[in-house]
């Protein structure tokens, strides 16, 4: 069980097939995935409002529509936001994608991208990825796969396997990332994912954005089963 306002989350998007993104980041941070500060902005004249709830310039934009589950696709991110006025031409430009309810601004994040990923297969249950994320992950391939339930043991060999194990571990005098941070979050999406069941499809944090200080997952996309 996720609870009442977890449980809520979850039926009110059910008619999308996935759930909206400001909608996801309160489910994981309900169950203790670390997200960036956010603003859910459905109205123009909450700039002042939004900008101060994430603390400050520069934010990053992005389209709420559960007609853009692919949001870069359809133009609708804006990262490096630094002014008001920017920010209220986001708005303007954002509204013309079909089903816009709003921007979600958040604070901006830097860092190493990783992606943490979780999802039921009908035949081996629950599962759940790490790898190296971004735009490339796709290119690269660089992930692994394991059966959930994950203890931090599994999570810290899941990480040895990656090919880009370094970007994790740090080299050339880079300090290495925040790898407790990193650890909590894939722990988090494996309990999640059994939770869920066949509830949903999958579960998509891409990037995880880690720096030595802290993992944060940047981005989330939960796809609702059929």
């Amino acid at each position: 069980m996720l609870g009442p306002e977890l449980e809520q989350i979850i039926t009110r998007n059910q008619s999308h097939g996935w759930i909206l993104e400001p909608d996801a980041k309160r489910l994981l941070s309900g169950v203790g995935v670390p997200v960036p500060q956010g603003f859910w902005m459905k109205a123009k004249k909450d700039v002042a409002r939004a900008v101060h709830a994430v603390g400050g310039y520069p934010v990053a934009a992005k389209v709420v529509s559960p007609r853009a589950l692919h949001k870069t696709e359809l133009h609708g991110v804006a990262l490096g936001v630094g002014s008001d006025s920017a920010l209220s031409a986001c708005f303007d430009r954002f509204s013309e994608i079909e089903g816009f309810q709003g921007l979600l601004v958040e604070e901006m994040i830097s860092g190493r991208e990783l992606i943490v990923g979780g999802k039921n297969d009908t035949q081996f249950g629950a599962l759940v990825l790490i790898g190296i994320g971004g735009t490339g992950v796709e290119i690269y391939g660089d992930t692994t796969l394991r059966m959930a339930p994950l203890t931090d043991t599994d999570v810290r060999s899941m990480i040895r396997c990656l090919k880009g194990r370094a970007l994790v571990e740090g080299y050339r005098g880079e300090a290495p990332v925040h790898l407790d941070s990193l650890i909590q979050i894939v722990l988090a999406v494996s309990e999640l994912t059994i939770r869920l069941g066949d509830r949903i499809e999958s579960i998509d944090l891409n990037p995880v954005i880690c720096s030595p200080e802290r993992c944060t997952a940047a981005d989330a996309r939960i796809i609702l089963a059929v």
